[in-house]
């Protein structure tokens, strides 16, 4: 895995943008949506003290694969038997009881079967939180220095890169086309239902892409915006920044569900940019989630 070293620095964590202000920008987006973005704020000063080494990748199908062969860790998607989510052209989501995009949780699907096809060079998903921290544990031990998921606060600096747009480039959804694979035309093929959330145009990818595909934010990290959702190491917490510290915040201490940035290649626009949120439970694994770790430096 190759790393690059993110400067100490402060910036202005969150957004507070108005659902009008939002509209404009998402057009289509229903107001609930637009209204649904409360633990993005209130936007607060952070203050990252220590530089760190972040992946300038996710985490590939390949090195997944040979971390697996190395320490005999059995992925959740395969230890509990109950396995993954995966694409299925027959299946239809109107027609399952949740209503989602992938067919799943089928022993069929894991990180080796997503439902589509992956090179070694790909971004490894359905992998589980537990299954991340395993992978950050494991290089520990084996190159003594400290691996581990950034913090919610390190994704979103490292994100930024010193802008403060909604996205690396800017304001503009748009230009996501030249800096992450997200939902555009050629995904949208798959779910003509969702067509008109999708870019206008074409990033040549109807799935995942290889890692560093897309031009990477200033401080040269690629898909920062899209390919997988990202893990970090915080638990949620919708009213966390309210009262979240200015040096160094880890997050609750503890909760129900572990947050994920970035957005994937199946994410909409307002869904992709620096400030937004997601969670899940540590054992979801899913066709839209990966890996991206940090390398602490040295005191």
């Amino acid at each position: 895995m190759v790393f690059v070293r993110v400067p100490a620095g402060e910036f202005l964590m969150g957004n507070d943008e108005s659902p009008e202000a939002l509209a404009k920008a998402y057009p289509g987006m229903e107001r609930s949506r637009l209204e649904g973005l409360s633990d993005e704020a209130p936007v607060h000063r952070v203050r990252i003290t220590r530089a760190f080494e972040m992946g300038q990748h996710e985490v590939t199908v390949g090195q997944f694969r040979a971390f697996l062969q190395r320490s005999g860790h059995v992925p959740e998607s395969v230890a509990d038997g109950t396995g993954g989510y995966g694409y299925n052209p027959a299946y239809n989501p109107a027609k399952s009881r949740r209503g989602d995009a992938f067919e799943g949780r089928l022993p069929r699907y894991s990180w080796e079967n997503p439902g589509f096809a992956q090179g070694d060079d790909h971004p490894v998903v359905n992998v589980t939180w537990n299954d991340a921290v395993a992978l950050a544990r494991w290089l520990s031990e084996q190159e003594g220095r400290r691996y581990r998921l950034p913090t919610e606060a390190e994704w979103e600096y490292a994100c930024r890169a010193g802008g403060s747009g909604r996205y690396q480039h800017g304001n503009d959804p748009a230009g996501l086309i030249g800096v992450g694979n997200t939902f555009d035309q050629d995904a949208a093929v798959n779910w003509p239902t969702w067509r008109d959330r999708a870019l206008p145009g074409r990033d040549g990818h109807a799935f995942t892409a290889p890692v560093g595909s897309f031009t990477p934010n200033a401080f040269g990290l690629h898909d920062m915006h899209g390919n997988v959702w990202e893990w970090v190491s915080d638990w949620y917490g919708e009213d966390t920044y309210a009262r979240s510290p200015v040096d160094d915040p880890v997050g609750p201490d503890d909760g129900d569900n572990k947050v994920r940035r970035g957005g994937s290649w199946h994410t909409w626009p307002l869904y992709s940019r620096c400030a937004y949120r997601n969670w899940n439970s540590m054992q979801t694994r899913y066709t839209l989630v990966g890996i991206r770790l940090v390398r602490e430096l040295p005191r």
